[in-house]
């Protein structure tokens, strides 16, 4: 039986970084562009948003707080309150910044299984050629008030997943063009011995206007990765390196981020997005949709709370 795409919800311009909260069976996620962030129940089918005023890439609900969230904006990581309901959040502390006196921003993070932040960077594109600074930004990690650069000379940070059962974290840099599979040690939050597992663009760059983006794990370890241009996801097997081993075709051409949710974990929430790539912008009412796949014989994990 092939999988079931449904419509759920509005996602603006570019949806993005989509995390299920287990604990309330609510998905969150963010407009980066239009600068929102998104609260979406499914049982109910409440939809309610709160503009940011910036650049804002994540929202994390904070481990054992009700209605506390870490969310970027800009370069700065921030704690907010926010409802779930109200239009507005209040800041309550700003606990990190990078890169200061640069035009970078936080792209796509998550928290590994110890609650750890993991976010990256990106430089701003030309308007008119679609083309990010490569090689001037980095991925970071966050826990106990400290910063650790884990990876330098990234042109654009986007999606991270762990298997803390064979000890491996997985990172796309979108503009060199490969999935790539690290050691990864939770218990000192480190990395090491990075290389590639799935190579979508031979050369560094967008080309075609494809690139890897964010990504989710399944239990049995595969990866869910979305090809932003591409209206797909991939499912990749990273004990068969170059490999597919199957994927999931959507509506929308810019595919941005997957996660599993849903009461059993076993459904695929998709964030897209619309933006002008190229010069020519989507204007079909499947572009900027949040979207539920059912029927993918797949179960994944919850989003991580962060611990602060």
């Amino acid at each position: 039986m092939a999988p079931v795409v449904e419509k759920v919800v509005e996602c603006g311009d570019l949806g993005e970084g989509p995390h299920w909260d287990a604990e309330t069976q609510t998905l969150y996620f963010v407009d980066i562009v239009g600068h929102n962030i998104h609260k979406y129940v499914p049982s109910t089918r409440e939809h309610t948003k709160a503009y940011i005023g910036k650049n804002v890439s994540i929202i994390i609900p904070v481990k054992d707080k009700s209605d506390e969230f870490v969310i970027t904006i800009g370069r700065e990581i921030v704690r907010i309150k926010w409802d779930g309901e109200s239009e507005t959040v209040t800041i309550l502390e700003k606990l990190y910044e990078v890169e200061p006196d640069t035009p970078h921003v936080f792209n796509d993070g998550k928290c590994d299984p110890s609650g750890r932040l993991w976010a990256g960077t990106l430089g701003v594109a030309s308007v008119k050629d679609d083309q990010f600074p490569d090689e001037q930004c980095n991925l970071y990690s966050f826990y106990n008030k400290q910063v650790i650069t884990q990876l330098s000379k990234i042109g654009l940070s986007n999606g991270i997943a762990f298997n803390t059962d064979r000890k491996k974290m997985y990172y796309v840099d979108s503009l060199k063009g490969t999935l790539d599979e690290f050691d990864f040690d939770i218990k000192n939050g480190t990395i090491s011995n990075g290389k590639p597992i799935y190579t979508l663009n031979a050369k560094r760059g967008i080309v075609d206007g494809k690139v890897l983006d964010g990504m989710t794990i399944d239990t049995e370890g595969n990866l869910w990765v979305a090809v932003f241009n591409e209206a797909r996801i991939l499912k990749i097997d990273p004990r068969k390196p170059e490999t597919i081993a199957g994927f999931v075709e959507l509506p929308a051409k810019q595919v941005t981020s997957v996660t599993f949710g849903g009461p059993n974990l076993d459904e695929l929430y998709v964030t897209t997005g619309r933006l002008a790539v190229q010069g020519v912008k989507p204007s079909s009412p499947d572009d900027g949709v949040t979207y539920r796949v059912t029927g993918v014989n797949a179960k994944g994990f919850p989003g991580v709370r962060i611990v602060l």
